[in-house]
């Protein structure tokens, strides 16, 4: 097995990746990536690193605050290389790496505050988020209000609306059941639509 510290540079805290791009396979080609990865293959796993980070980093921005996005970006892909001897190829690898993420990210989360905290919070939040002129950019409006909204709102509308899992996996990643997610997914559209229309 290659030594996984050999030729190490740093892409951020706590990932690092080959600093040689030799070995290179096609792009496209996680498949062969993940095995020569878990087998200690430092310039494999950073083709998957430079892949995926892009989506990672969105999803963390997405359901985390913006200051930690990167922090937890890195500690996916630090979970990753330590767990890539897990994936078994069941799914792609990106549905795989997804998970891990928001498995890090829940985990996160509640440190932050207990679980259910996190479902009773002031619906005032959103209402200090100002509304732009009707010219103003709508898709940037839209981004902050979802900032703007309450934690469990939040987390709930960005991995039903934007993920696209369903309230039963929700509840079950989250420790609630599904009529809280159905309620906090409502009660997170509702918010974002007073905003907008404001």
């Amino acid at each position: 097995m290659t030594d996984r510290s050999k030729r190490m540079e740093p892409l951020g805290p706590g990932v690092t990746v080959s600093n040689s791009s030799t070995g290179r396979s096609p792009r496209g080609n996680d498949v062969e990536d993940v095995s020569r990865a878990a087998a200690g293959d430092t310039h494999a796993f950073e083709r998957l690193y430079r892949k995926h980070v892009g989506r990672i980093h969105a999803l963390a921005l997405r359901m985390m605050n913006g200051d930690e996005a990167e922090e937890i970006t890195q500690d996916v892909f630090v979970r990753c290389w330590e767990k890539l001897g897990t994936f078994r190829g069941e799914s792609q690898f990106s549905t795989w790496l997804h998970r891990v993420a928001i498995n890090v990210i829940l985990a996160r989360r509640a440190k932050h505050a207990t679980r259910r905290s996190r479902f009773i919070e002031d619906e005032v939040a959103i209402d200090t988020a100002p509304a732009k002129p009707g010219h103003g950019d709508v898709t940037l409006d839209f981004e902050g209000a979802i900032q703007k909204l309450p934690e469990g709102a939040r987390q709930i509308f960005m991995l039903h609306d934007v993920e696209g899992y369903r309230h039963k996996e929700i509840g079950e990643m989250l420790g609630i059941t599904s009529g809280t997610s159905k309620a906090q997914l409502h009660r997170a559209r509702m918010l974002l639509r007073r905003h907008i229309e404001r």
